[in-house]
This record gives structure tokens, C-alpha cells and sequence, in this order.
């Protein structure tokens, strides 16, 4: 392998570099974590490292003599996509009961893939994935805002302990929202004065949320209040 070979492993790098923008627009779009570069990086790093495993007879080592050497590139695949899972791991976090950043992780691993399959060679398998994975991160994102839906949300309500009725009317807020909502977790803080409680719920729109804060903004006793909705 020289310099001489370079224009023939410049396509599968380029279709690389397009494949992993394309499918890292969305999120850079969504403003998530692993964005444009992200995704370029790592579709780029999984190609040019299936095109090493491809070419490894190529590979500058001494052959001792009679001996024949056997490459086997789906080894490489699998050493790429299981340590793209680290990296997947740092974009996946959690928010109080919330778990974010799926989506962003997923479209990571997919884009090992892609890159992987350029390095190969397979440019048309490569590419209906490139195709796909862009029509389900915003076709499909587009078509199931239009679908009604519920959004789950992690609400988080701290009232004073000492404040009589503020359970009952929290639970009534809550309950006028959702009526099969659920606890998570209750807990005492600062020092046993506050009760801090974790429920889990479903609101419509971005409206009811506000309803929803509004109502317990009006009730005795409660000091704060964080409601997240999940979105990955």
C-alpha cells in the first residue's frame, strides 16, 4: 500500500464524511449533544478502519515463508461497534427519572455502521441505510407530532412540611391532569421542614404544562416545583 492506492479508498472516506453529516444534521438541528462533527468522526474512523481490515494484506509486517495470510474484517466490525458503545454511554444521561439521549446514542452506533459498510465496500447497502436513518430521525419525528400523543413528564413538587392541605391539593392539581398518574419516590428535605415528592405523568401539550404549573404556583405551602418532559 502507497500513496499510488489513495485515490481508490478517497471515495468510500468522502461517501463517509456525507453519510455522517446527513444523519448528524438532525441532531446538531435538535441541538443534542453529538451533532454534526460528532457523527463525522465516527462514521470517517469506523470507514477507515474497515478499509485497514480489508487491505490488511497490505499491512507493512514480515511473512514467514509458506505461510498465507487470512484476513477476517468482521472482526474489526465488531471491535468498532462494541467500542462505539462507550461513546454512546457518554450521551445517554439521566435527568431526576428521566433517561435522555437514546435517540442521540442509537443514531451514533447506526452511523459506526454506515461507515463500516463504506469501508467494505457495500456503497448500496450504505447508502439505504443513510436514506433510512434520515427519514426516521426527521420524517418520522415530523409525522408523529401530527399523531395525537401524550408526553410523559417527571414532575418534581417540594411544599412545607408544617403546610397543612398542600399533599391534598397537590394530588388534586395533578389528578384534574392525569388521572393514572404515579408516585416515584417522597422524600424529606431540608432538615425534615420540606417534603419533596416525584411523580410521574402524562400531559398533552406544551399548554397543560403550563396549566399545570400555574395551578401550583396558587398552592399554600408549595416552595418549588421542576416539571420535565422527556425528549430524546
Amino acid at each position: 500500500m502507497d500513496l499510488s492506492s489513495l485515490p481508490d479508498f478517497a471515495l468510500p472516506l468522502l461517501a463517509a464524511v456525507l453519510a455522517g453529516g446527513l444523519v448528524g444534521f438532525e441532531r446538531e438541528w435538535r441541538g443534542r449533544a453529538a451533532g454534526f462533527r460528532t457523527h463525522i468522526l465516527v462514521c470517517l474512523a469506523s470507514a477507515l478502519l474497515m478499509e485497514a481490515a480489508v487491505s490488511q494484506g497490505a499491512w507493512r509486517f514480515d511473512i514467514l515463508p509458506g505461510a498465507q495470510i487470512v484476513s477476517d474484517p468482521a472482526r474489526m466490525a465488531h471491535g468498532v461497534l462494541t467500542g462505539i458503545g462507550f461513546l454512546c454511554a457518554g450521551v445517554i444521561f439521566r435527568a431526576g427519572f428521566s433517561i435522555h439521549g437514546l435517540t442521540t446514542a442509537a443514531s451514533l452506533w447506526i452511523t459506526a455502521a454506515i461507515g463500516l459498510l463504506l469501508g467494505a465496500g457495500l456503497f448500496a447497502l450504505a447508502a439505504a441505510g443513510t436514506v433510512l436513518t434520515v427519514m426516521v430521525l426527521l420524517i418520522l419525528r415530523l409525522v408523529s407530532r401530527r399523531l395525537p400523543q401524550k408526553a410523559v413528564v417527571d414532575a418534581e413538587i417540594v411544599w412545607r412540611r408544617d403546610a397543612a392541605g398542600a399533599e391534598a391539593a397537590v394530588e388534586a392539581v395533578v389528578t384534574d391532569l392525569d388521572r393514572r398518574w404515579r408516585n416515584d419516590r417522597f422524600e424529606l428535605i431540608d432538615g425534615g421542614e420540606s417534603v419533596r415528592r416525584t411523580l410521574r405523568l402524562k400531559a398533552g401539550d406544551g399548554a397543560a404544562l403550563k396549566a399545570l404549573a400555574a395551578r401550583l404556583r396558587t398552592v399554600e405551602g408549595v416552595t418549588g416545583y421542576r416539571l420535565d418532559p422527556r425528549d430524546d
